[in-house]
């Protein structure tokens, strides 16, 4: 069977001009041509077809798919072979450009606008991303989430540094509360528990002394907070917890 150029056009996806120019260059000539002058091609002509476009989408130059295809020591097969290698290294790079993407979509919803190497720095293992659409399915329709992700946004490198400071200092006091046998409800520990909820409202959003208690009861109603906290120090998330409900009734 043969085929007009529209035909073959439109099999393609490619424009009657576009198949023009292939035959007027010596890319892809038809094998024939009707009584009245008009292209005619064949099942050959379509399977070059397939090979040019192959190799366009892959990005060689014209002039470089004509070496190609010309090449008499290379048979189809070949080319097929060399098509499927360089498209599945194609696939490759776009699944890490999806990834990529992902990420940078992810914290996006963080607020979060730090380098991969800054957010190391910053963060180290502990990546905010890893939960980012949890909380966001949690508490998105607060105002606190609403007000987090505010002034996230704005926050450089700088500032985050600030703020692991801060946390990480008030953790060691409660630390060394907790090696020294004070207890929770004292008024050293309950003080620390204060500066953790003004610090969360200096740095993200108003927390409240009831907001503050729900944040208490999290960190050992949640296995993976009680675990990185009681990784810190053995019983610092109850004795945390604790210090806040303590700290949260003496202001009721």
């Amino acid at each position: 069977m043969s085929y007009s150029v529209g035909q073959v056009a439109g099999f393609a996806g490619v424009t009657v001009r576009t198949l023009h120019h292939y035959d007027e260059i010596g890319l892809l000539s038809p094998s024939a041509r009707s009584r009245a002058g008009h292209r005619r091609y064949d099942d050959a002509d379509l399977g070059r077809l397939q090979q040019i476009l192959f190799y366009r989408e892959l990005g060689f130059p014209l002039d470089e798919v004509a070496a190609l295809l010309d090449d008499p020591g290379v048979d189809p097969q070949e080319h097929l072979r060399r098509q499927h290698g360089l498209l599945s290294a194609r696939i490759v790079r776009l699944q890490a450009m999806a990834v990529a993407v992902e990420h940078a979509m992810e914290a996006g919803k963080m607020g979060i606008t730090l380098t991969p190497e800054e957010r190391f720095e910053v963060f180290g293992e502990q990546d905010p991303e890893q939960y980012a659409e949890e909380v966001q399915q949690r508490w998105g329709d607060t105002d606190a989430y609403r007000e987090s992700q505010r002034r996230a946004a704005s926050y450089t490198k700088e500032d985050w540094l600030r703020i692991k400071a801060e946390g990480e200092e008030n953790t060691a006091a409660f630390v060394a509360l907790i090696e020294a046998g004070v207890a929770p409800d004292s008024e050293a520990a309950m003080d620390l528990a204060e500066e953790h909820r003004q610090q969360i409202c200096r740095n993200f959003y108003a927390c409240d002394h009831a907001f503050h208690t729900c944040l208490g009861e999290m960190y050992v109603a949640d296995q993976r907070f009680t675990d990185s906290l009681d990784g810190t120090k053995p019983g610092l998330a109850g004795y945390l917890r604790d210090a806040i409900l303590a700290n949260a009734a003496r202001h009721t």
